[in-house]
């Protein structure tokens, strides 16, 4: 299947492992796949991304928060807060006794970081996307959709930003 991505497609899959060995995470999940995404945004996901406020240090931002967290996204945060809990109190209490990211995954073996369940998913999907299209590649654009396709930090993170499947799906099809 590799042998139908784009070079830019191929270069953000490849780009993922070293967006999670920056971030220190265990495995490459979506949220690395949206960061090298952006990072290495060629043509087609600059149209297709275009007018939204999507930049590295906002989205890397915005995951190291959820893993300082220990997971819990923005929305988990605001739904705890409606019940009364603070949930960066309780992170700065954790972190106070235990120390800096003691609620984030342990990390795993600095040499070979594997892809989580979740990113294999979206790079299965990227090709169902290609096919469903009737495209004999799968680009970044495929990718992007994918991304997008099920409810994953990477897809709440591109949500926020007014990104959704629906809107790439029609910018591609115009």
């Amino acid at each position: 299947m590799f042998e139908r991505f784009t070079k830019t497609a191929r270069d953000v899959v490849i780009g993922a492992q070293l967006e999670a060995r920056t971030a220190g995470t265990g495995e490459i999940g979506s949220a690395e796949l949206l960061v090298a995404l952006i990072r290495g945004r060629d043509e087609t996901a600059s149209r297709l991304l275009d007018g939204h406020d999507l930049t590295v240090e906002g989205l890397t931002e915005d995951f190291e928060r959820v893993k300082r967290r220990g997971g819990l996204t923005d929305e988990d945060a605001a739904a705890l807060a409606a019940v009364g809990v603070d949930v960066e109190n309780v992170v700065r209490s954790v972190e106070a006794s235990f120390g800096k990211d003691a609620l984030a995954p342990a990390t795993r073996s600095k040499r070979h970081i594997p892809f989580s369940a979740e990113a294999k998913w979206t790079i299965a999907q990227s090709l169902r996307e290609a096919v469903s299209r009737k495209d004999k590649h799968i680009g970044s654009e495929h990718l992007l959709l994918a991304l997008l396709s099920r409810p994953t930090l990477a897809a709440q993170a591109l949500e926020a930003k007014g990104v959704t499947y629906q809107a790439i799906s029609e910018r591609l099809a115009s």
